[in-house]
């Protein structure tokens, strides 16, 4: 679903991404944040008459008749959905202008807030958007610059280490078998086939080669980021394959093509046979936030700001965390029954200790987001034409 970039997009995708701007402290990246220059586009001030509609962007499994039939009875704003298959294909659609709404992960929303493409929220008209949201999907550092919240959140997941217990019979706690030439499962791993996979091998190296300096896995100097390329390269040795279809992931591991390498959640709990199990290793890894976004153009800006209220309520906001597989940002649907609670414990939605351990995806930019302004760190372009170099 959040598939490879197209190649030939790249540079219309990344073009608002050499910034310049206000520098950025350690602290910028929690609660508060990144500071960078970006178009200013007004927020909403109130809500008016609904207009009838509201045209959305979407990952498969986010709009569903379940709940949009039920908003539209409610609202009479009828709910026109666009499945798209990549963030960059969400980042094209949305500069369009043909969409309110779209639902964003951290690879594309700081493209969208770059290029003036979305516009900073009014959280007061969005009151479902309050004490029960997670406090580690608030004001972070891919959706809220200087001060501003851009995103709603809808919910996350950690890519997490996946293996075949019947081949790797003690439980991994080191990605040094997906990474590492002598891995014994060498010739069976499997990696993502994205741009953004440079970060993944970026957690690796700041945990074993802590000399590099790197402190965030998206802020990388031309130094860090060699280093993380000749990584993947050497990774690229010991790799059976690379996905970027959740279904050829769950087919590699069930032919038996794969016994261990990057999953979601979901992924492993969809393999539907107790073999095969998955871990947050020691080091840590990447993960996806999913947040919506109101385009800067919004020709339904009422019926967007209902449809944003609207799923982020315990109950719709659960149905679209069971139906795609991932933890809710609302933590009160884990209380609402057994099934519930059920599903967030296995996706760990309240566990903040575990999603310490994660690095959400952040559109790297040229201003180091780690807090260096000494240097100026490499760019989303910089990444893509360095990933290209990696399978050869």
């Amino acid at each position: 679903m959040r598939s490879k970039l197209i190649p030939g997009a790249a540079a219309a995708a990344v073009a608002a991404l050499v910034l310049t701007g206000c520098s950025t402290s350690s602290d910028d990246t929690g609660a508060g944040g990144l500071s960078i220059d970006v178009p200013d586009v007004p927020t909403h001030e109130e809500l008016g008459d609904y207009e009838g509609s509201v045209d959305i962007v979407a990952w498969s499994g986010f709009v569903e008749p379940a709940w949009s039939d039920a908003f539209t009875d409610e609202t009479g704003c009828v709910v026109n959905r666009r499945v798209a298959g990549t963030s960059d294909e969400m980042v094209q659609l949305m500069r369009s202008g043909d969409f309110d709404l779209v639902s964003a992960s951290g690879d594309a929303s700081l493209r969208l807030i770059a290029g003036g493409d979305v516009a900073p929220l009014n959280l007061e008209l969005i009151p479902n958007f309050g004490d029960d949201i997670v406090e580690g999907m608030k004001g972070q550092i891919y959706d809220t610059i200087n001060g501003k919240s851009y995103g709603v959140p809808i919910g996350r997941g950690a890519n997490i280490l996946q293996y075949n217990s019947e081949v790797v019979a003690e439980e991994p706690t080191s990605w040094d078998i997906a990474w590492e030439a002598d891995s014994p499962y060498a010739g069976q791993i499997i990696a993502y086939d994205a741009p953004i996979y440079i970060a993944d091998a970026a957690v690796y190296l700041m945990a074993h080669e802590p000399d590099l300096g790197i402190t965030n896995p998206y802020a990388l100097d031309e130094t860090q980021l060699a280093a993380a390329i000749d990584l993947l390269k050497q990774q690229n040795g010991i790799v059976s394959e690379y996905w970027a279809d959740p279904a050829a992931q769950i087919t590699s591991f069930i032919g038996g093509n794969t016994v261990a390498g990057t999953s979601w959640e979901v992924l492993r709990k969809l393999t539907e046979d107790e073999k095969f199990k998955s871990v947050l290793p020691e080091e840590g890894s990447t993960g996806w936030s999913d947040a919506w976004m109101l385009s800067a153009e919004a020709d339904n800006p009422n019926c967007a700001y209902a449809w944003m209220d609207y799923t982020s309520s315990p109950e719709v906001n659960g149905a679209i965390a069971m139906n795609f597989g991932m933890a809710p940002a609302n933590a009160a649907f884990c209380d609402l029954n057994d099934e519930a609670a059920a599903h967030c414990d296995y996706y760990n939605a309240t566990d903040e200790e575990y999603f310490e351990k994660v690095w959400f995806w952040t559109t790297p930019i040229e201003q180091c987001i780690d807090g260096r302004t000494d240097i100026q760190c490499t760019n989303f372009q910089q990444w893509t034409d360095a990933w290209l170099t990696v399978k050869g």
